[in-house]
């Protein structure tokens, strides 16, 4: 009985990992590597590819968003890296950027661009987040009273006199 368990655990283990692979197989489908993928406007978006010739240095990029932008050697050797800014003011949606470099080779990829970046503090409903030493001071005392009445619960003798 217990060969049977364990045989429908590892059934179900490697029936999750064979659902996987299609997934990864999509998600791998370009040779271009775009960081971030989800940019917000005034950010800079890196492109690297290896799809290129090994012995490429030079390649060619354009973003509908960015504009133009050229690829240099990177770090890695037969990538090509090249970066570009996206304007303030461009819309959110989806991007699309094209690489050329040679011999004749033309690859695609997509990313997202987000709405404008947050700035400053979250308000999560309970007042001003800049709202630091009155709520700091409330919070320590309403903690403080919170120990010290577990700490009293805690050392009080029981009713039954045990």
């Amino acid at each position: 009985m217990r060969y049977t368990h364990m045989g429908a655990g590892i059934g179900l283990a490697l029936g999750a990992l064979v659902l996987q692979i299609p997934a990864a197989a999509a998600a791998d489908d370009s040779d271009i590597l775009i960081e971030p993928r989800n940019a917000s406007p005034g950010s800079t978006v890196t492109v690297s590819t290896s799809a290129c010739d090994p012995d490429a240095d030079y390649g060619k990029g354009a973003s509908e968003a960015g504009g133009d932008f050229h690829l240099f050697e990177g770090d890695e050797e037969g990538v090509l890296t090249g970066e570009f800014q996206i304007p303030e003011g461009t819309k959110p949606g989806s991007d699309t950027i094209t690489l050329k470099c040679p011999p004749l080779t033309k690859v695609t990829g997509t990313y997202q661009i987000t709405g404008r970046s947050p700035e400053g503090s979250v308000d999560a409903g309970f007042g001003p987040a800049d709202d630091s030493d009155t709520g700091l001071a409330l919070g320590g005392a309403l903690l403080f009273t919170a120990a010290a009445g577990v700490v009293w619960l805690c050392r009080r003798p029981n009713a039954n006199g045990t």
